[in-house]
């Protein structure tokens, strides 16, 4: 046994114990439910439905970003006819506008967006907070862990001095970061985030945790995985307080990078205590080549007894081949703001490969749908000609057609995937 091994195992001997929780906890819930309805004999992809008080969410499926309780440039019953279930909102920007206590005052987030009969999971707002910090995960990654100012140039209603490495400080007991609306000092802890989530009142909410860049020293990335099982079972004694009143679910988030000792050791502690899904998070590789490396051997360990009836969701990855790959791995849900930011560039999705719809010769493409396979509102009335004309002129419905269009190919795109587990293909 090698000494990390040996100091890790005692450091997590004074975590909280499964039998630190109720039993009642570990009990099936009438108000969530998670069935697999196929289990591929070919990969450890599966077919499945996830149960909750606002609507069935099927698996695998993908998560639309509404991160301020909105899809950009899109409404919701736009986006729910184009076959969206699950929406994922953001706790840290509905913190500072509008405020959840707002939302409450509405009756959740269901009554304040008037989407009534369909599901939305939020964060626990600790990944924009320490985005904060080490910028997005494209800046973490070129920086190479080195701490350094988020540009805020393309974000004008932004403070200054809100980013950079001393603005966000971390402690055993909360996160102090300032608002980038007005510059005022927030204090985040594993309590108020669930407490937050409770008031905005998403069908699945995530607890606490503390996101790392890639490229951290290892010692350090240890002590981050520690303090994330600390934050995260704090976070779910908080929710289990009124989890029965307020009938809402919640995933814990695997974390250790791409460690493979780390990331294991998460698994065992998280997978032990009574959470109603997984979410796997934190650093999840250097590029899409190490995110296949670290679903390969990783999506096993949660395929294992117990751990097999429950969701699984994939934090922040939603672009074409990793999607198809974690599908195959057994992973239940997958989010990203990657389809819907393509439609807003001008970038369409097809099944024979992305179309950039402002480039000069689809102006001539009388009658020539986006993709001819595809039935959503956008193409079944418009073509090429006139989507690459709208979107050179600058005309907003153009991002609203090419949202449509992107959202109803993901969920069809998902369709598909379940048909094909479905048929033994996959």
């Amino acid at each position: 046994m090698t000494t990390t091994t040996t100091v890790l195992r005692r450091r997590l001997s004074s975590l909280p114990t499964p039998a630190d929780f109720p039993r009642w906890a570990y009990e099936p819930k009438s108000y969530f439910k998670f069935e697999v309805i196929h289990q591929s004999k070919k990969s450890l992809a599966r077919v499945g439905r996830i149960h909750t008080p606002h609507g069935t969410i099927d698996t695998p499926g993908f998560v639309a970003v509404a991160t301020n309780a909105a899809l950009k440039a899109v409404d919701f019953p736009k986006a729910d006819g184009a076959g969206q279930q699950l929406c994922f909102a953001n706790t840290y920007h509905l913190m500072l506008q509008p405020g959840t206590d707002i939302i409450r005052e509405a009756g959740g987030i269901h009554k304040f967006t008037g989407r009534t009969d369909r599901p939305f999971i939020t964060d626990s707002g600790g990944f924009q907070v320490f985005s904060l910090k080490y910028g997005s995960v494209k800046e973490s990654l070129e920086s190479q862990g080195e701490l350094k100012r988020s540009t805020i140039k393309n974000k004008p209603h932004w403070r200054s001095g809100i980013t950079g490495s001393n603005a966000v400080k971390v402690t055993e007991d909360h996160v102090i970061f300032k608002s980038y609306r007005d510059g005022s000092q927030i204090v985040l802890s594993p309590e108020s985030s669930i407490q937050a989530q409770k008031d905005i009142g998403a069908d699945i909410i995530i607890p606490l945790d503390e996101l790392p860049p890639h490229h951290i020293d290892r010692d350090l990335l240890e002590e981050s995985v520690e303090r994330s099982h600390r934050w995260e079972a704090r976070s779910l004694m908080e929710h289990l307080k009124d989890s029965r009143e307020r009938q809402q679910a919640i995933f814990c988030v695997v974390h250790g990078g791409t460690d493979v000792e780390l990331r294991t050791k998460s698994i065992e502690y998280l997978t032990a205590l009574p959470w109603d899904g997984y979410a796997i998070g934190g650093s999840l590789g250097n590029g899409r080549e190490e995110l296949r490396e670290l679903l390969d051997w990783m999506m096993s360990l949660l395929n294992v007894g117990e751990r097999s009836s429950k969701c699984r969701h994939l934090l922040g990855i939603a672009d074409l081949e990793s999607v198809h790959h974690a599908v195959e791995r057994g992973v239940d849900t997958c989010d990203s703001s990657y389809p819907t930011k393509l439609a807003r560039c001008g970038t369409l999705m097809t099944r024979n490969g992305l179309i950039r719809i402002k480039q000069g010769k689809h102006a001539h493409s009388h009658s020539v749908k986006i993709d001819e396979d595809c039935d959503c509102a956008t193409c079944t009335h418009y073509d090429r000609s006139y989507l690459c004309h709208l979107f050179k002129a600058s005309e907003p419905v153009a991002l609203q057609l090419a949202m449509v269009h992107n959202i109803h190919f993901m969920n069809k795109l998902m369709t598909r995937l379940r048909q094909k587990i479905l048929n033994g293909e996959i």
